[in-house]
Parts: structure tokens; C-alpha cells; sequence
């Protein structure tokens, strides 16, 4: 079975599950997507280190990344393998010294882990069709969550766009201190748009 590459293009609040964040995946070179919703702890792990972020200790993801580099483990790839009732499932593939592993994972965690490695993400035509048929059955129009969760955002923008330097350069370091990196990275691209 051929696999599709993924690409990510978005990490947003979920307006339909408190606490946690939709991880959108887009089909390279299509127009279809997975939207997968995870926790708060691992969208802020794949933000950090998407945004190239710091954190003033290591998170759990740079810990196994540190540990796999430490032993000569590389991650090849991640392949989100199969998605049943509502539930995606995963795999991260890793090399040896020229053997290759295939490790159960939770899709989140095998996400936050293979962007440390720039491991390419893949899935199969039959979870596309699958996530498809699901979404119309049981959401109605993906669109109409985004689009929600783009007025969110275009509201913080403009909130951000009207603040001093000062002040945003005192909320970028209360961000950094509560480890709110999603936020901390917007505080930085308007902070890099004014110079």
C-alpha cells in the first residue's frame, strides 16, 4: 500500500473539547486533511519545537530524542496506520544500524517526537477515506471549527498588533515562564514584524 505524505499546517485551540488543541495534517500536494485532537501538553511539545524554542528545561520529547541519539537511534518516520472510532493509531519507525523498528505509539507523542528528528509523517489512502466518511457522518463541516477558531485568532492578533513593545516584551517572558509557547511564538513573529 502506497503511503502519503503529511504535512503539518496548524496547531489550534479546540472549541469543542476544553484543553485540548487540533493538530491539522495536510495531504502534500491535496487538499485533504487530518484534523487530530490532542492534549495541551503535546501541542505545546510539537509548538516549541516547530517554532525552534528554548524551553528552560528539556521537555519529555527532547528526553527520548537526547536518549535515542545517545544509543544510534535514528527516527525515520512516523505513519499514522489506521484510524478507528475516532481514535488514530501510529507508528514510529526507527533505524539501527541498519535495522529498522516499528514502535506503537500514541499519535501526538509520535508527532512531538519525530519533528525532533525531522522524520517525514505518512498515512494511507484507506485513513484519509476513513477520517473523510467519519467527519461527515458525525462533525458536519470541518470548516465552520475553523472557522471559529480563526476569529479566536484574528481577535489575539489584533490584541497583539495594539500592544507597545514594552508590554510585549513583558508578555513574552510571562508566556516563556508559564511555558505557553503557542502564544510566546505569536508574541515574537509581531515583536520580529516591527523591526
Amino acid at each position: 500500500m502506497q503511503k502519503i505524505k503529511l504535512d503539518i499546517t496548524g496547531i489550534q485551540y479546540s472549541q469543542t473539547q476544553s484543553g485540548s488543541y487540533v493538530l491539522t495534517l495536510l495531504e502534500v500536494g491535496g487538499r485533504r486533511k487530518l484534523p487530530i485532537l490532542i492534549g495541551g501538553f503535546e501541542a505545546q511539545s510539537i509548538a516549541v519545537e516547530l517554532e525552534k524554542m528554548v524551553p528552560n528545561r528539556p521537555l519529555t520529547h527532547d528526553l527520548i530524542k537526547t536518549f535515542c541519539k545517545s544509543f544510534g537511534v535514528n527516527v525515520k518516520e512516523i505513519v499514522i496506520y489506521k484510524f478507528l472510532e475516532g481514535v488514530f493509531y501510529s507508528k514510529i519507525i526507527c533505524e539501527k544500524e541498519g535495522m529498522l523498528t516499528e514502535i506503537d505509539s500514541r499519535t501526538s507523542d509520535a508527532i512531538a517526537v519525530g519533528v525532533r528528528f525531522n522524520a517525514p509523517i505518512y498515512t494511507f489512502e484507506d485513513v484519509l477515506q476513513e477520517v473523510d466518511s467519519s467527519e461527515g457522518a458525525e462533525n458536519g463541516s470541518e470548516e465552520e471549527l475553523f472557522d471559529e477558531e480563526e476569529e479566536v485568532e484574528v481577535s489575539e492578533e489584533s490584541e497583539l498588533k495594539n500592544a507597545s513593545k514594552d508590554e510585549l516584551n513583558h508578555r513574552l517572558q510571562e508566556a516563556i515562564e508559564n511555558e505557553a509557547y503557542e502564544l510566546a511564538s505569536k508574541i515574537r513573529d509581531e515583536l520580529n514584524r516591527r523591526k
